[in-house]
C-alpha cells in the first residue's frame, strides 16, 4: 500500500467497486459476507466527504442496498444502468428492451444442462457465472455472443471474473461515475475510484480524465496508474483515509 494516496476528505469524491474490492469474491452472488466494521468505515467515509462517496456495481442497486443495510449511499448499479444520487431518486439511463427476457429464458435453458452454471436475471440484464465450473468458460462466452447476434444490436458483451453478461450498450461505470461528478455533492471534488474487474477499467480512463486518482485492485493489465494486492489491503486503504480525515477535522469522534 506504500504510495497509493489517501482520501482527501476536503478536496476528494469516493467510487467504490463492490465484489472483489470491498467484499471478497463467492461462489456465488448470494454468497458474499459483509462485516459490521466495513459498514461502519463506509458509514465514517459518507460523513467526512460530506456525501461524496458511492458505490459502483455490476449487482442492481436493491442488492446492495440489502448487502450495506441500514446504510443507503448514492449508487450505481447493473454497470451503470440504475443511479440513485445523493437526494435518493434512482433513474435508468438507458431503456429496457423486451429482448432480455427472451434470451434470459435462452440463457436458463442452455445452462440446466451444464451443471456448475449459475444464470442471474438482474432485471434488466443477466450474466453466466461459470465460477463453479471454470472449464466452460470459453462455452459460455461463445454463447452468449451467440444470444448478442439474436438481440437488436443494443447490447454488448460484459465480460468478467468467471462471468459473461449481456447488458445495454453504451453505459458502464465510467458514464455513471461521471454522471455523478455533474451534481452535488461530488461536483467540484477530484474522483477516486476503487475496483479490480474488467467492468472497472472501463471507468478509470474516465476517473483520470477528471483529475481523478485510479486504483486497481489485485493482479493483471490495468490502465489505472495506483494498485492494491487485494480486498485486505482496500480495507487498511480506507483505515487510512478515515483516520488522516479524523485528523484533519473532517470527522466526528
Amino acid at each position: 500500500m506504500s504510495g497509493i494516496p489517501a482520501l482527501n476528505c476536503a478536496e476528494h469524491a469516493c467510487f467504490l467497486d463492490v465484489d472483489g474490492t470491498l467484499l471478497e469474491l463467492a461462489g456465488s452472488p448470494g454468497g458474499v459476507r459483509v462485516d459490521p466494521s466495513l459498514i461502519q468505515w463506509l458509514e465514517q467515509l459518507a460523513s467526512a466527504t460530506g456525501g461524496a462517496l458511492a458505490l459502483i456495481s455490476g449487482r442492481p442497486i436493491a442488492d446492495i442496498d440489502r448487502l450495506f443495510f441500514p446504510l443507503r449511499l448514492p449508487a450505481a448499479g447493473l454497470h451503470g444502468l440504475e443511479l440513485r444520487d445523493a437526494s435518493g431518486s434512482v433513474r435508468w439511463t438507458a431503456p429496457l428492451s423486451s429482448d432480455i427476457p427472451r434470451l434470459l429464458a435462452l440463457a436458463r435453458e442452455w445452462a440446466s444442462s451444464r451443471p456448475g452454471l449459475l444464470v442471474e436475471d438482474k432485471s434488466g440484464t443477466f450474466a453466466v457465472h461459470y465460477r463453479n465450473a471454470p472449464r466452460l468458460g470459453g462455452e459460455v462466452r461463445s454463447f452468449m455472443n451467440d444470444l448478442l447476434r439474436q438481440s437488436g444490436g443494443n447490447y454488448c458483451l460484459q465480460p468478467g471474473k468467471m462471468v459473461a453478461e449481456i447488458k445495454p450498450k453504451g453505459r458502464d461505470k465510467g458514464t455513471a461515475i461521471e454522471a455523478f461528478m455533474d451534481a452535488p455533492p461530488f461536483a467540484g471534488r477530484k474522483p477516486v475510484f476503487v475496483g479490480d474487474d474488467a467492468t472497472d477499467e472501463q471507468a478509470f480512463p474516465a476517473v483520470e480524465a477528471l483529475g481523478g486518482i485510479a486504483i486497481k485492485v489485485g493482479a493483471g493489465a490495468t490502465s489505472a496508474r495506483w494498485r492494491l494486492k487485494d480486498v485486505s489491503a482496500v480495507r487498511a486503504w480506507l483505515v487510512r483515509s478515515i483516520a488522516l480525515c479524523a485528523e484533519a477535522g473532517n470527522l466526528r469522534a
